[in-house]
């Protein structure tokens, strides 16, 4: 197999990655601080592990004790950061990966490289299963984006490639807004946040909270998947504000980072996604607003009553039956049980 310069260079980072002398520092890794280990109580749901297994290997010519392994008919994935535990579960439930390979194995883009992949038929090139030596197949294109959905500007991508993206919901979160845990205001309504968002509100005192406060809005950057949904969810064909760029936060941690730290923080707000605040990104300085009045409880995304509630979803190319196959697993009850056990909200 033909590789070139840059090939060569992936695989010689992937050396380190399997000698432990090196760890992955971009990509989705970078936004997460919490542990993402199984739980004392995992189970394993899969009744047929043959369905969806990894495919054949060899030697890697020039580096003893190194395989290149083939996709085979598990999924070649990439995606949002929000969706890594997701992934991890999946390679847990299939092909039963110590836990110390989950994290090579499971190598995010975050969702705008994921999409732009998937579009032009990219792999995912920085995965590997360090404990048996393996580099997996990085000629092969990335079947799968798991994650928050694309944006317009992605779904024209797609469509000027000639590619049909199929999206599948695969389960619920919550779209939340963040704000220091010193400020006073515990819920704002939607029209509030929109107000804030396209500048009419610009001080605290107008929504219930502290007097003389400027409200400092963070925003995330265009094509981000929380920026997506804050474009085409929540502002509902109102402009946002354009802001300087000390208020455009390049990733989800540094957002939560600069509500908790920042000089004047009672004065700050943003927003995430529940799950990432949850569970993959904890600050002891932030705290979640309802909207509405109504807190994003699993309840309230199952019903409907969060009115910003949404779906994380399974995409891939039409004609992709493989990946066809894999989403109808994920979205049978076999697969929402593995969902739930990975902490997210099932369909069902």
């Amino acid at each position: 197999m033909k590789r070139n310069l840059k090939g060569l260079c992936i695989l010689l980072s992937a050396a380190l990655l399997l000698s432990g002398t090196a760890a992955a520092e971009s990509g989705s890794w970078s936004q997460i601080n919490q542990s993402i280990a199984r739980g004392e109580n995992w189970q394993r749901y899969v009744t047929d592990p043959a369905d969806f297994q990894l495919g054949s290997s060899a030697p890697l010519e020039g580096h003893e004790g190194l395989s290149i392994q083939q996709w085979g008919e598990y999924p070649s994935v990439d995606g949002s950061t929000v969706c890594v535990p997701l992934a991890m579960e999946l390679a847990r439930q299939w092909l039963d990966l110590p836990e110390e390979d989950l994290n090579g194995f499971v190598n995010f883009s975050t969702t705008p490289y994921a999409y732009d992949r998937l579009t032009r038929g990219l792999p995912n090139p920085m995965v590997t299963i360090a404990s048996r030596g393996i580099m997996m197949d990085d000629t092969h294109p990335i079947d799968l984006v798991l994650g928050t959905g694309p944006n317009a500007d992605e779904k024209k991508a797609a469509e000027d490639a000639g590619v049909e993206l199929v999206m599948t919901p695969v389960c619920y979160d919550a779209f939340v807004f963040l704000v220091n845990s010193e400020n006073p205001v515990e819920s704002l309504t939607a029209d509030q946040i929109r107000g804030i968002y396209t500048g009419v509100i610009a001080r605290w005192e107008q929504v219930g909270g502290l007097k003389d406060a400027l409200i400092a809005p963070f925003q995330r950057p265009h094509g981000s998947g929380s920026q997506t949904a804050m474009e085409e969810l929540v502002m509902d064909g109102y402009e946002l504000k354009s802001v300087e760029e000390n208020y455009i936060s390049e990733g989800m941690s540094d957002l939560i980072a600069q509500i908790g730290n920042y000089d004047n923080s009672r004065n700050a707000i943003g927003y995430s996604y529940l799950y990432y605040v949850d569970s993959l990104y904890k600050s002891g300085g932030i705290k979640v607003l309802a909207v509405d009045g109504v807190p994003p409880t699993p309840e309230n995304l199952r019903s409907g009553a969060y009115p910003f509630t949404v779906y994380y979803y399974a995409v891939y190319a039409r004609g992709n039956e493989n990946a066809q196959r894999f989403v109808n697993w994920l979205v049978s009850d076999e697969g929402q049980a593995c969902v739930a056990q990975a902490g997210y909200v099932p369909l069902h």
